[in-house]
């Protein structure tokens, strides 16, 4: 079902698809609408603040699949690295994504809970001193000291909002943001330059830099690369965007790619897992980083299988942003 979505909000269906946007957009409106009574609601009343706690969010306006976990993490590396005890905070709906996290940044307590509130607090008990929510930009019930809010290439901007878009808020709401990023993964550079120029014209001085989020090397579970030639595969994935992890491995192996797709978030059973090997038969099955963590378990009914991990890289901003980051923790905890 998210895969049809997508290929709707994509334009793929032709005359049919944007017959049904127009039966669908009363449904848009209605959800406009409530968005902006929140708005009004959280101007007259804004979002609970935890004395004594930084918070920073790292969120978007579209539906996944913009890169906020690597973000996510590259933010809390900063903020680690600059000697203030740090915190992710992630929902209760992402569990891979917190797998994820504790594997990249050992270092880094992750806490569960999608009250934000609640976990902002345990987390502070712990001993952080910053929270870092991910996916947190529409959670605004917790006042937070630092909005970095992603972009993708890959959506349409300014874009239709759901159910007919992606968007779960207009583009007036990066107003409340203080920091903007555009992300890339499939899209060309020439169309993340266009939404960048955009951006700017908008927000100005509020887009802080472009990253791509490149494909990285075939691993085995146990962390050693491989090298995966010309094979047909079949691709395993559990994320909001299927259709951009089946032109990834297709572009980086010579061969046919079948796709399994299961909704973004999806708990993995022995049963799924094991009708994935009858599917894949001698072929090797592919994933992405927030599968493995999943499926690692099951390593014995997968057979041979291999993780496509993910780089970020960035085109410009890097440096300016971690300045930048480091200067706002720095100044709210020494307020």
């Amino acid at each position: 079902m998210e895969k049809v979505i997508r290929a709707w909000w994509s334009a793929e269906f032709g005359t049919l698809g944007a017959a049904f946007s127009i039966v669908t957009a009363p449904f848009s409106w209605f959800w406009i609408c409530l968005v902006w009574l929140r708005d009004q609601q959280f101007s007259r009343f804004p979002g609970k603040q935890v004395d004594g706690l930084v918070v920073v969010s790292v969120g978007n306006l579209a539906v996944g699949g913009t890169g906020k976990t690597p973000v996510v993490a590259w933010v809390a590396r900063v903020i680690a690295d600059a000697g203030f005890p740090t915190c992710v905070l992630t929902s209760t709906r992402g569990k891979d994504e917190a797998l994820l996290h504790r594997g990249w940044n050992e270092d880094v307590p992750v806490v569960v809970n999608s009250d934000r509130i609640s976990g902002a607090m345990y987390a502070q008990e712990q001993g952080a001193k910053v929270v870092i929510l991910d996916d947190g930009f529409q959670h605004r019930r917790i006042g937070r000291t630092l909005d970095i809010v992603l972009l993708s290439a890959e959506d349409p901007y300014p874009g239709r909002s759901v159910p007919t878009g992606p968007y779960r808020e207009g583009r007036s709401a990066l107003s409340r943001a203080d920091v903007l990023v555009v992300t890339r993964r499939i899209a060309p550079i020439s169309r993340a330059l266009e939404l960048e120029e955009e951006l700017e014209r908008q927000f100005p001085g509020k887009l802080k830099g472009h990253l791509h989020l490149a494909p990285g090397s075939w691993t085995r579970f146990d962390g050693e690369p491989v090298e995966l030639g010309s094979t047909d595969v079949l691709a395993v994935c559990a994320v909001a965007r299927s259709e951009v992890f089946k032109a990834i491995v297709t572009e980086k192996l010579n061969g046919m790619v079948e796709l399994a797709v299961f909704g973004d978030h999806h708990e993995y059973s022995r049963s799924e897992v094991m009708k994935l090997r009858q599917r894949a038969g001698k072929r090797p099955i592919v994933m992405t980083e927030k599968d493995a963590v999943k499926l690692r378990s099951y390593q014995e009914v997968l057979g041979e299988a291999y993780t496509l991990t993910e780089e970020m890289k960035w085109d410009w901003g890097q440096t300016e942003l971690d300045k930048h980051i480091r200067s706002v923790v720095g100044q709210a905890l020494t307020a």
